[in-house]
């Protein structure tokens, strides 16, 4: 399955954004976003399983993103809010035909989208 990111940019501190993640093909797999930033490990932010009834934050984003999918349009979303300087980073979304909560088990990746929040 190939996956495309886009909706990043720049946005002031407490400002959203909503990311996409549309992929080549309809697919069960679990999804998953995630973020690396400049000198930073890769960090496992959110994932979702195959029909949305599970979902998966990292502690630092839990009340603020929100997961989504639509298996119909093949895409998943994240919806970012009262985004802050530290959720600066390029974001990833990728996909896994194993477990959808465990960060090692993806191994499809899209290109990232560069989120950028200013002070």
């Amino acid at each position: 399955v190939q996956l495309q990111a886009s909706g990043g940019g720049l946005v002031k501190e407490g400002g959203s954004l909503r990311l996409s993640c549309a992929a080549s093909k309809r697919t069960s797999y679990g999804m998953g976003w995630f973020r690396q930033a400049p000198g930073k490990e890769r960090e496992f932010v959110s994932a979702i399983n195959w029909n949305g009834a599970g979902t998966y934050y990292t502690d630092s984003v839990k009340g603020r993103f929100t997961i989504s999918r639509d298996n119909a349009k093949n895409m998943v979303y994240l919806q970012m809010n009262s985004l802050k300087p530290e959720d600066t980073a390029v974001y990833y979304c990728a996909a896994t035909g194993g477990r959808w909560n465990r960060m090692n088990e993806y191994f499809y990746f899209g290109q990232g989208t560069q989120v950028t929040v200013s002070s």
